[in-house]
């Protein structure tokens, strides 16, 4: 008997493609009765008519701006732990930029300058006022590094979680990975919900148990299903390289003070005391600078949140 391979072939295809459809066709429903259920726990303003996200936390004489890092499904999620810390003593705010958590999305370029003035416009609208703590992780350093020379008066001081730096891809001769536009479709079709029902543990924090509650890491499974690697995040990821070209001219203004945390690995000592000296030159042109080593990975807030609430209430009382 004669195998019929183009039948075969053909019927694997439609096979896959009713498999893709239907998985398309869940996620899209489960997606839209999920953000209908899970509302925003902050503040939602209009910007270009679209909405973002601003959470605050806690009163101060200090307004600490948390900005976080690329690919970070749900900013206010992820920065909970320190978000609980730091509003014992100060005012705490998360504005999700556009693609992130319970913002909207945006047909805006995810330019530096975007970024900085969609920020800005929002804790306007929102009604925070400045001056504000920048506090960023991760790629947000090459934001804060703009905000603090385009607004210098709006910022009372940086204090960078292990961030990126504009001058770091040239000092270590490096550049952002760029991500394919087609990861943009996968996650469209719903492989990022798929990936966190199988592989949960690939889209949370990893740090000790009891950190953050169950309730925190259900739905922070929910919003990495929601904005994986959606449109914003990926123009950002593959617009960075140009940001920190068009932000490495720049310096730390000399009256804003800054302390970095750096985070340390006890395996990794030459490569730590090199990345010791580069925050170390950055952060020289400020008058009042400080250098925190913590053991940990990047995201140090996962980890240490409680000593980074004490370094900041204790450096911001000077």
């Amino acid at each position: 008997m004669k195998t019929n391979w183009k039948k075969i072939i053909r019927t694997l295809f439609l096979l896959i493609g009713a498999v893709i459809l239907l998985s398309f066709i869940l996620h899209q429903g489960i997606t839209l009765y999920e953000q209908k259920k899970y509302q925003a726990p902050g503040q939602l303003v209009e910007i270009d008519g679209r909405s973002m996200h601003v959470y605050t936390k806690g009163e101060g004489e200090h307004t600490i701006l948390l900005l976080s890092g690329l690919g970070t499904a749900a900013p206010v999620l992820d920065f909970e732990p320190l978000v609980n810390e730091l509003s014992k003593n100060h005012k705490v705010v998360v504005a999700e930029p556009f693609g992130y958590g319970w913002s909207d999305g945006t047909k805006q370029a995810r330019t530096v300058e975007n970024m900085v003035e969609e920020v800005r416009t929002a804790l306007k609208k929102a009604g925070i006022k400045g001056p504000y703590v920048l506090m960023p992780h991760s790629v947000s350093g090459v934001y804060s590094m703009y905000y603090a020379n385009a607004y210098p008066d709006e910022i009372e001081a940086i204090i960078g979680i292990d961030p990126t730096l504009p001058k770091a891809f040239e000092y270590f001769n490096e550049k952002a990975p760029s991500v394919p536009s087609f990861v943009r479709a996968a996650s469209v079709l719903g492989a990022a919900r798929w990936a966190a029902v199988f592989t949960p543990e690939d889209f949370l924090p990893i740090t000790g148990e009891g950190t953050y509650s169950e309730e925190n890491l259900n739905m922070t499974k929910r919003i990495a299903a929601w904005k994986s690697y959606n449109k914003n995040v990926i123009d950002e990821a593959n617009e960075l390289n140009r940001n920190a070209e068009k932000t490495e001219v720049m310096t730390f203004p000399p009256h804003v003070p800054v302390m970095i945390f750096q985070a340390m690995d006890k395996d990794q000592k030459e490569k730590d005391e090199k990345i010791k000296a580069f925050y170390g030159d950055q952060m020289s042109p400020a008058e009042e600078h400080k250098l925190v080593s913590l053991t940990g990975h990047h995201y140090l807030h996962w980890t240490k949140s409680a000593e980074i609430s004490e370094y900041t209430t204790e450096f911001l009382k000077k």
